[in-house]
């Protein structure tokens, strides 16, 4: 038997002012079927028939910075912040949670004006990147920076998302 490979999304809304959560909600849905079909097919990620769970918890920076100052001694707001509900290496297989995905609406507007692209397409590229993480991708090491950010940047690509890491348009 095949499985379709999924997740299940739930989003919070903690903090910040995000509009439309049905808006934000499907930029999630979207990017995340692009990752599992990425990780599923080119990486030959397995995933259980049950689809695993992810937390989408919208926030704004003064909680950014709480949070990111308890579980990274760094007290200051980030775009982005995974937390993998187990250890997971890339290739392994997933349980019923995945994890939780943190965004920062402020330094997420920032950012997207900054370089130039609609915050919607930086929330996007933030939601893969953050996904990626909970399945135990990463990138403190050059070489696992590198395999991050191919993995990234095709599956942005397949949302005919420009390339988060040069100054490329889609390929």
């Amino acid at each position: 038997m095949s499985v379709d490979p999924s997740v299940s999304l739930a989003i919070a809304v903690e903090a910040g002012e995000w509009g439309e959560v049905e808006a934000i909600e499907a930029l999630a849905q979207t990017a995340l079927a692009a990752a599992v079909r990425d990780l599923a097919e080119r990486e030959g990620q397995p995933f259980p028939e049950t689809p695993p769970e992810v937390s989408l918890v919208l926030a704004d920076d003064a909680m950014m910075v709480d949070i990111n100052s308890q579980w990274r001694n760094q007290p200051k707001p980030t775009n982005v912040l995974s937390f993998p509900a187990f250890p997971l290496v890339p290739g392994g297989q997933p349980g019923p949670m995945l994890g939780d995905i943190i965004l920062a609406r402020e330094t997420i507007e920032r950012e997207a004006a900054d370089l130039g692209k609609p915050v919607d397409a930086h929330i996007t590229h933030l939601i893969v990147h953050g996904f990626l993480h909970l399945f135990g991708y990463d990138h403190i090491e050059n070489s696992d920076a590198e395999k991050m950010e191919a993995i990234e940047t095709r599956i942005l690509t397949s949302l005919d998302l420009s390339d988060p890491y040069g100054d490329t348009e889609p390929v």
